[in-house]
């Protein structure tokens, strides 16, 4: 037997088993939530302009959805500290399905409104207990690694869903696709009773869940912690170029037949394809070398929000197709890095009571930055063109990553053998 076959052998004993029956189990509310959300983001406008409303009410659906997620983020670990992963998992399950079904019976404005607020709560609680219940399953040493996979079981169903939801409605009417969301999501709570968690912590009275042992809970004091803020900022920036890739892209392509245009929807592919392959790359990379070195200065080539910038800074030459194409190479594979990075260290910060309060956090920059970013780009390409607004947002983000230098904490170091 050869060194190397010794050495793979020990490592394989070593490393704890990253699949499990419960994180299998846990999948199915995992591709059951992102389906349920994706079949209906780009459905729900048509659905409100086909009843009459005009373009820009129509799209105040998508604000609604959003604003409301973002402001389910807030409470949602304190939930979990409350009533438990599971329960708030289930609830957010209910919340973002059965209100879809209320579709299927009218086509009113406030009515679809109110669908879409009660669906954003109940997306930022299957994210934030969800969340905070995968972290849990997955083993230390190699959540990096886990972190990756559970961003492919998201990610396909999301691209599948987004462009299967308006197929659908094109094709058979927007009933079966606000059915099929609502299945998708009510359909995994029969996989609840197979995910172990811990049970509903009983607060003292007078002891508030950002308190003493459960402090971790709070998400507004947890903006105030450097373990999670200067992550979380990175990262920020990087989902600000995202909200830019996917909104403006489009729409900077020059329109005439055979140009530049005919490159924008496989780009769009490609670009999300490439995060999940960057999310893989930096699960599989941070768990051997530590996820610091994908977040910190050192390692350009290998740093996420480098690679995301390069990406931008390509959109400056739109008018070339294999610009764009390597636009989104460059920026999917440096997204994906950033995003599996910033998460991996975010959770190595804070103990597994703080596990809820990290997602939260996280999710809420993923979506702060997003809709930040394209609304900036958006009145400053009004003022320069796109060009000059592409390479600006390029220039943000290193220029972030200077600013959040400092002692990112990651993996505690080898204590030395005396």
């Amino acid at each position: 037997m050869t060194t190397r076959t010794l050495a793979r052998g020990d490592d394989a004993a070593v490393r704890p088993r990253l699949v499990t029956r419960p994180l299998l189990i846990r999948f199915v509310s995992v591709a059951g939530a992102a389906a349920s959300f994706f079949l209906m983001l780009s459905v729900v406008p048509l659905y409100a302009r086909s009843a009459g409303a005009s373009t820009g009410t129509a799209g105040l659906t998508t604000t609604a959805l959003s604003l409301s997620t973002v402001a389910g983020y807030l409470p949602s670990p304190r939930l979990v500290a409350r009533f438990g992963h599971r329960a708030v998992l289930v609830a957010g399950l209910v919340l973002l399905g059965a209100p879809a079904l209320v579709l299927t019976f009218s086509a009113n404005l406030t009515v679809i409104m109110v669908v879409c607020a009660v669906r954003g709560i109940g997306f930022a609680a299957t994210c934030v207990a969800g969340g905070a219940l995968t972290a849990m399953l997955l083993p230390a040493e190699r959540r990096g690694e886990g972190l990756a996979l559970v961003g492919v079981v998201s990610g396909v169903p999301s691209a599948t869903a987004l462009s299967l939801g308006v197929w659908l409605a094109a094709h058979l009417g927007y009933g079966p696709v606000f059915v099929a969301a609502a299945i998708a999501a009510l359909a995994p709570l029969a996989s609840m009773p197979g995910l172990p968690g811990p049970a509903p912590r009983r607060l003292p009275p007078h002891q508030a869940p950002h308190e003493g042992p459960h402090r971790a809970a709070g998400v507004l004091s947890a903006l105030r912690a450097p373990s999670l803020i200067r992550p979380a900022i990175v990262f920020s920036t990087t989902a600000m170029g995202a909200g830019v890739f996917v909104t403006f892209v489009p729409l900077a392509a020059p329109r005439p037949a055979g140009g530049a245009a005919a490159v924008v929807a496989p780009a769009l592919f490609i670009q999300l394809a490439a995060s999940i392959g960057g999310r893989w790359l930096a699960g599989r990379l941070g768990d051997r070398r530590g996820a610091v070195t994908l977040l910190g200065p050192a390692a350009l080539l290998g740093h996420g929000s480098a690679v995301a910038a390069a990406g931008l800074a390509l959109l400056t030459l739109t008018s070339v197709p294999a610009a764009v194409i390597a636009s989104a190479v460059l920026f999917g594979t440096g997204f994906g890095i950033a995003q599996n990075a910033s998460l991996t260290l975010m959770y190595s910060g804070v103990p597994e009571s703080g596990y809820s309060t990290v997602s939260a956090v996280w999710n809420l920059a993923y979506d702060a930055g997003m809709g930040v970013g394209a609304a900036a780009f958006g009145a400053l390409a009004a003022q320069t063109g796109y060009p000059v607004a592409f390479a600006a947002m390029a220039a943000i983000l290193p220029a972030t990553l200077l600013a959040a230098r400092g002692k990112t904490p990651g993996r505690k170091p080898r204590r030395k053998a005396l």
